[in-house]
């Protein structure tokens, strides 16, 4: 009886605390599991918990690639505001295509998918996109030397009997489907290997007759590939958006709200000029010819470029790209009003900055860095970051009064006067006397500037580009020149041996 009533006390203690215990239990792993759902998507909480927002990057020039500075691309940048929006830390996993992209963005680790995707119809089936951030059309890029042979593609029906590579599961390949399905013969190929880039540089080597690629993916490309040419739009406006993990409603919205304020603060319209300005004048033959001459002129100036580059602390590339602008580096250029030399400077500007011989390269290059150092120590405190270095220039082009001036018409027309994207709007109204007229150093061709300035960037770019394919270039030979040694040196070793 004794040993019945001792077991019922423990039986007693036993239930009294594993309850309580048991009921704690349930109660944490129910607000574990539950507490999302009731509250909606956990994803931003996780996210700001963490302090790192997860991205899965397109690694390609309309997305995300590491440059003469680091890290650079339209959607890095964003992604990169965006995260400093959440006070969060960037953490980017790198994908080489679209197909390797989406593979990726059914890892629910990763919080956003970032790879120029388009919402098409098919794709929002699939995925939970984000707010649209960009408008683009699907265009057929093809091979510009097929235009002489007659070949080249004006309409769908043209494509028939043409070799044609697009990526596998993009929104290429959907549109080639559909067109097929509707009876046209188009015999194109599916390439999980390839990137669109890739595709645009085997049309560009004429490996491809044509492909397929959205509006700015062709807009950025045509400076590298100069070969390719756009033969027709193929697709109406298609919205670019971000692929966001499952379930993520807060992280949505939050999206939605900040992308609304970047937009009305005039930051997007400020990102895309610094990626897309060039557009408006790209010039073929004239980027052909400054690849040429990278090869047959830049090495003869190239080292006075970075020595004067490392003394003001201007990027080299921006030095070279504005001679290049200035004169085609040419050391004995010569303009009708009197300007000479690779930097082409005016008599009084040469004296001012010790320059004696305005023909010789040393001394131009160095005369016009100082010219643009004080260009830019001139520019208003203001002006920061990479808008500064473009007041500069239009500055050394036109002359800071005027830069000035254009900076009161900003103000005027309620723009932000600081920044380049809303004062080359302005710039070329100095040309007009109802403008000009009140202004303190009345006329001035302000459109010259603006294209000055967009110029020298557009040759800035393709220079960096260019130097970056020359250096990893250099780096597979002496990858090999060393392997070559290794295998030398382990000949002689077996020789040794054998004898």
């Amino acid at each position: 009886m004794r040993n019945l009533a001792n077991l019922r006390k423990r039986v007693k203690f036993i239930v009294f605390v594993a309850f309580p215990l048991s009921f704690f239990a349930f109660g944490w792993f129910s607000h574990s599991v539950y507490y999302p759902l009731f509250n909606g998507s956990s994803t931003l909480d996780e996210i700001k918990r963490y302090k790192v927002l997860n991205v899965v990057l397109l690694n390609a020039p309309s997305t995300y690639y590491i440059g003469a500075n680091g890290p650079q691309g339209f959607e890095y940048d964003l992604l990169k505001d965006y995260a400093k929006h959440l006070g969060v830390k960037l953490k980017i996993t790198s994908a080489n295509t679209i197909k390797e992209a989406i593979e990726l963005s059914k890892n629910e680790k990763f919080h956003i998918t970032s790879a120029a995707l388009a919402k098409t119809p098919n794709r929002m089936k699939r995925f939970n996109f984000g707010p649209s951030y960009f408008e683009v059309q699907e265009q057929v890029i093809c091979n510009r030397n097929m235009i002489r042979a007659g070949k080249f593609p004006r309409a769908v029906e043209d494509l028939e009997g043409l070799r044609i590579s697009v990526g596998e599961d993009t929104s290429y390949s959907e549109t080639i489907r559909a067109l097929q399905e509707d009876g046209f013969d188009i015999n194109a190929s599916l390439t999980s290997e390839y990137s669109t880039e890739e595709l645009l540089e085997q049309v560009a080597n004429h490996t491809i007759d044509c492909t397929l690629a959205d509006s700015n993916i062709y807009s950025l490309n045509q400076r590298y590939f100069t070969e390719i040419a756009m033969a027709f739009t193929i697709s109406g406006r298609e919205q670019l958006a971000w692929v966001l993990t499952p379930g993520s409603k807060n992280l949505e919205a939050d999206m939605y709200s900040w992308l609304n304020s970047y937009n009305q603060s005039g930051k997007m319209a400020e990102l895309k000029d610094h990626y897309y300005s060039h557009i408006l004048y790209f010039d073929y033959y004239d980027t052909k010819m400054f690849y040429k001459r990278i090869k047959t002129r830049l090495p003869k100036y190239e080292k006075y470029f970075k020595e004067v580059s490392k003394k003001h602390d201007i990027p080299w590339s921006l030095i070279a790209a504005q001679s290049y602008q200035e004169s085609h580096w040419n050391p004995r250029a010569k303009s009708f009003t009197g300007v000479r030399g690779l930097m082409m400077l005016t008599r009084s500007t040469a004296k001012h900055v010790g320059v004696k011989n305005r023909l010789d390269p040393k001394q131009s290059i160095i005369g016009g860095t100082k010219h643009l150092k004080k260009m830019i120590k001139s520019v208003p405190s203001e002006v920061e970051g990479e808008n500064r270095l473009k007041f500069a220039l239009a500055a050394y082009n036109i002359g800071m009064g005027h830069i000035k001036d254009a900076q009161v018409l900003a103000t005027k027309f309620g723009l932000d006067k600081n920044v380049w994207s809303d004062l080359k709007t302005v710039l070329p109204l100095l040309s007009q006397k109802r403008y000009y007229r009140s202004l303190r150093f009345g006329y001035a061709r302000g459109s010259e500037p603006v294209r000055y300035v967009e110029s020298i960037y557009d040759y800035k770019d393709i220079l960096e580009n260019s130097t970056i394919e020359k250096e990893q270039e250099a780096g597979k030979i002496n990858t090999t020149i060393k392997a070559n040694d290794n295998n030398f040196s382990n000949v002689k070793q077996e020789k040794k041996k054998t004898k």
